[in-house]
């Protein structure tokens, strides 16, 4: 057994009393569509031979029998229903968490060549595509042998030569099955890709409603949807062909079996070769053995359906984190906030050559409590460097330390705990004020996050919204300016209280008067804390102890704002530029 089954496997052991018990239901359902017909038969071949009047007390009888038996069948429907199913949402539930949970363990790197629809499709219509199978190809496939088993059984007790041919077109459905089912899996493989970009485009398109308006970009929307959608169309189209040429020929073959049992089993009772109660018996079997057929049938879709759902559920699974915690990685306490840069050298795509390298061989010393300032034209390193140090990325050579210790010795969440980041593009979850800020400590007070709300000149707008700290801002927090979005975002800096902070070009975006407003917040919050500044507005970084000019060879300036300016060099070009 192959590693993919042994996990597909996997998802049933903590759900093993449930999923046994469902099996049992099932057997003894199956178990009791066949005795009623023997009972049926039983009637009419030999009950009813002993005369009406002297019948009339074992017809009732048996009547009772039955109904007793459809009672068994009623509940075991309704246990396979019921508990089956949850069976089957439980492990949803498991698959769910796990590709979840191993969404959050995958770094930077991953995210920047993936599409969120994409992800979200496999969390939604494969993992219900993959539970279906879970539950119902057991029980099916278990069903239909009992009942296909039996039924061959009892056919061939009643009569054997009609029984043979019963079950003589049972070689051509199952070559024929063979062959469409390797046709069929490949569709389905293209629709759950196609589903994932119809599922990409529209997310893309939701989450950037405003520029599509701002832009009168409905009809180029609509367009790239319908595309997507037409490739999808003409998936399901192929996919649904060879379904109906599968569900045509198959069940025109169990219907030509009923045909046939019928045509040939009047003749032999017409040569006296059969009863017309076993013909009566005979035929309610031939249901019963084309049933599951039809079945497994059935089961032939919802296999591919779920297998393919699971080969991307599994594909995913299989991608390792490129940063994960070392086996002894220690906590990270007691920070003072010195950072070193020993060396370091990146490349976005892992390949350490010059020319790929986003900066080589850096070196940088930051003392704790020290302000300093990233600038620089754009794609020189500067949001980058402020990446390595949380391990969002890892250094292609090189390490980096945080009071002398290697930040990859130390668990990421110690680490990161540690650091606080406002970036230029805000993200506020949906949801309150509140929890908003509360997420830079969840454990927080509400006395704790007013405080901090106030460090960061936020509590005063706060309390003018209707609902105040229980206001809702909307998706993103589309329901507030962008001042007061980077006051949240700083407020929940605050509450989390790191020693060392990260400012990515957070005032860039924003008027003047949200800008002074801004900058003291954060001025307030660099107080005593090792804090790097990227900045665009070299106005905004002039108070910096020390700023650095990168370019791509490395660090090309450092000093003060008015050192640099006398140095006359690139400093002082990008200062005379901006101003």
């Amino acid at each position: 057994m192959n590693a993919k089954w042994r996990k597909f496997l996997s998802y049933y052991r903590p759900y093993m009393k449930g999923f046994i018990a469902d099996m049992v239901f099932a057997l003894v359902g199956a178990a009791t569509s066949l005795i009623i017909p023997l009972i049926i038969r039983y009637i009419t071949g030999t009950v009813l031979l002993e005369g009406f009047v002297n019948a009339q007390q074992t017809i009732i009888v048996l009547s009772l029998v039955m109904l007793g038996l459809l009672a068994v069948d009623f509940g075991c429907n309704y246990f396979i229903a019921y508990v089956g199913h949850m069976v089957g949402a439980r492990m949803e539930y498991d698959l769910r968490n796990e590709l979840f949970t191993h969404y959050q363990k995958l770094s930077f790197r991953f995210y920047d060549d993936q599409k969120v629809g994409s992800l979200m499709s496999r969390v939604t219509n494969d993992l219900f595509e993959i539970t279906e199978l879970y539950h119902h190809g057991p029980e099916d496939l278990m069903i239909s042998a009992i009942k296909l088993l039996g039924s061959v059984v009892i056919l061939c007790m009643i009569n054997v030569k009609l029984a043979a041919v019963a079950l003589l077109p049972v070689p051509f459905m199952i070559a024929f099955a063979s062959v469409l089912n390797r046709k069929m899996k490949r569709t389905f493989k293209k629709n759950r890709e196609r589903i994932a970009e119809i599922n990409t485009r529209m997310e893309d398109s939701l989450s950037g409603i405003r520029v599509v308006k701002s832009f009168t970009g409905e009809d180029m929307e609509i367009h790239k949807f319908t595309e997507g959608n037409d490739l999808f169309l003409m998936s399901k189209r192929d996919n649904y062909r060879y379904m109906a040429i599968y569900h045509a020929v198959l069940w025109c073959t169990t219907g030509l079996i009923t045909v046939a049992v019928a045509a040939i089993g009047a003749l032999m009772i017409g040569k006296d070769q059969l009863t017309l109660q076993d013909l009566i018996a005979f035929l309610l079997y031939v249901n019963n053995f084309t049933e599951p057929i039809r079945k497994l049938v059935s089961f032939t879709e919802q296999f591919q359906n779920g297998m393919s759902g699971f080969e991307r559920f599994y594909e995913m699974i299989c991608i390792d984190p490129d940063i994960e915690d070392a086996p002894d990685a220690k906590e990270l306490s007691d920070v003072k906030g010195d950072i070193d840069f020993t060396d370091v050298t990146f490349s976005y795509g892992g390949n350490p050559t010059r020319e790929a390298n986003v900066f080589s061989h850096l070196n940088l010393h930051i003392d704790a409590g020290e302000y300093v300032a990233l600038v620089g034209h754009s794609g020189v390193g500067k949001t980058t460097i402020c990446s390595l140090i949380p391990r969002f990325y890892e250094p292609t050579e090189g390490r980096i330390t945080i009071d002398s210790t290697d930040i990859t010795s130390v668990t990421q969440k110690s680490l990161r705990q540690k650091i606080g980041i406002v970036q230029q593009d805000v993200y506020l979850f949906a949801g309150t004020v509140l929890e908003n800020i509360r997420y830079g400590r969840p454990d927080a007070t509400f006395e704790e996050v007013v405080n901090a709300a106030k460090r960061a000149n936020a509590h005063e707008f706060i309390m003018e919204l209707p609902d105040g700290y229980d206001t809702d801002i909307g998706q993103r927090g589309v329901k507030l300016s962008g001042g007061q979005k980077q006051r949240i975002s700083i407020a929940r800096v605050f509450l989390k209280d790191p020693p060392i902070l990260i400012f990515d070009e957070a005032t860039s975006s924003l008027d003047n008067e949200s800008e002074k407003v801004i900058q003291d917040s954060l001025e307030e919050l660099a107080k005593d804390r090792t804090t790097l500044v990227i900045a665009h507005r070299l106005t905004t970084i002039q108070n910096a102890k020390r700023i650095l000019v990168l370019s791509e060879n490395g660090i090309e300036e450092e000093g003060t704002h008015e050192e640099l300016l006398k140095k006359n060099g690139t400093y002082a070009k990008l200062y005379h530029t901006a101003t």
